[in-house]
């Protein structure tokens, strides 16, 4: 026998977590598979600061009730709206908190294989019980899409690894370790491997655009010349950021474009004294070759000019980014891959997130060609949460308010069928 339920969520991070407690809020039974906030502490190196300002860093419930800006507040962690970076540790314990709180149902489960069948989405795991759903979101982040060029992705796991692979940098004290990039990871990774003792170069094929610290307070001419917004301070970023249902109807061309284009690679301003300095920059060049050398790796290195050199190291991290396509997700079988209608290897998508095989939905990154770069962050849960939970309860039947059975808490897991408890305090 399958277990069943209405609604599935695959993902445990700020995307899925936050559908799944606007999901809570609408009594609507759901299931959601994964560990909670596993990229961010599994796959980005102990000791960054968040890109985003605070006022755009959290993960979204109505009413607010457990907002980063809240958590902060509640244990004594420096916050601002704008001016203050959040650190990576507290947007993690905001995570787990909120998963806590609003999630407690989440199972610990890893998906191995999707098949959609005419009753619904049959979800396989490496070990349990299958389960059966009508409605499937597909929140998987961007665990599975890291990038590495061409030219490095056949070396030996001991010679070249993804920026994303590294969440203690300090295993690498003491050695050569050459960062391929130019954008924040690749200055954020570069600085970190310096304060762990590392012997750092920081190779670009340009030059490393840092953004300025925003002076603060404000002006008046400031604000309107470049509105704040979850992306950054521009009318562009605004209008992106807070209108994706009219960036969805622009021309799909147009659409691919600026998602490819937007916000290209440029660290943050507190990332440049930890580079500039004190990390070896090598600008203008980027790898053509690259073999094993001893125990380490000889890179060729070429200029736009064609010319070459070569380059030793003992490892190398691309902290070259990541591209989201449907093909990189481990659990999409070739038989629904070849279903759903894509574009540029992501999903078409309706307005409320819908893929062309009824009831299987995709968010976060693989919907940015359907709804702009703002739902690439976290911060583009604020508008899919609400959204998807809206349609979905649609669709689905409300079930009442979630209760705890007797006995239960906080941290109980509902079987399929049973409801959910509630964190104290929190029932709407």
């Amino acid at each position: 026998m399958l277990d069943r339920c209405d609604v599935a969520i695959i993902g445990a991070g700020p995307f899925g977590l936050s559908i799944a407690a606007y999901l809570r809020d609408r009594g609507i039974q759901f299931r959601i598979f994964g560990k909670a906030m596993s990229t961010w502490s599994t796959q980005m190196p102990k000791g960054m600061h968040l890109k985003s300002d605070g006022f755009a860093t959290s993960l979204y419930d109505p009413g607010r009730k457990h907002s980063y800006e809240k958590y902060c507040a509640d244990h004594g962690i420096p916050y601002d709206e704008l001016g203050i970076a959040p650190t990576i540790e507290s947007f993690i314990a905001h995570g787990l908190d909120f998963q806590k709180a609003l999630v407690p149902n989440l199972e610990d489960r890893t998906v191995a294989a999707i098949e959609s069948t005419s009753e619904g989405h049959v979800l396989k795991f490496t070990e349990g019980p299958d389960c059966i759903v009508k409605s499937l979101i597909v929140a998987a982040g961007i665990s599975h899409f890291a990038y590495i060029p061409d030219v490095l992705s056949n070396l030996p796991h001991t010679l070249v690894t993804h920026s994303s692979e590294h969440a203690d940098l300090s295993v690498f004290k003491g050695r050569k370790v050459a960062v391929i990039g130019a954008g924040s990871s690749a200055a954020d990774v570069s600085g970190l491997l310096h304060q762990q003792g590392a012997e750092t170069h920081l190779i670009c094929r340009g030059i490393i655009w840092f953004h300025n610290k925003m002076k603060l307070p404000r002006s008046l001419y400031d604000r309107l010349r470049w509105p704040a917004s979850v992306m950054g301070p521009s009318w562009r970023s605004f209008l992106l950021a807070k209108f994706p249902l009219i960036f969805y109807r622009f021309p799909v061309e147009k659409r691919l474009e600026l998602v490819r284009t937007y916000l290209g690679p440029a660290p943050a301003y507190f990332s440049k004294d930890m580079v500039l300095g004190r990390v070896t920059t090598h600008l203008g060049l980027e790898p053509k070759g690259a073999v094993p050398s001893g125990d380490g790796i000889e890179l060729t290195l070429a200029n736009s000019g064609g010319e070459e050199r070569k380059f030793q190291a003992d490892h190398v991290i691309c902290a070259t980014g990541y591209k989201s396509t449907l093909a990189g997700l481990p659990f999409m079988t070739p038989t629904l891959l070849q279903r759903i209608k894509s574009v540029a290897g992501t999903p078409v998508l309706s307005t409320n997130f819908e893929s062309s095989v009824p009831g299987l939905y995709f968010v976060g990154a693989l919907a940015a060609n359907s709804f702009g770069p703002v739902v690439r962050f976290a911060c583009g849960a604020e508008f899919a949460a609400p959204r998807l939970a809206n349609h979905l309860a649609r669709i689905h039947p409300k079930q009442g308010p979630y209760v705890a059975p007797a006995g239960g808490t906080a941290d109980s897991y509902a079987s399929p069928g049973q409801t959910v408890p509630a964190s104290s305090g929190e029932g709407r």
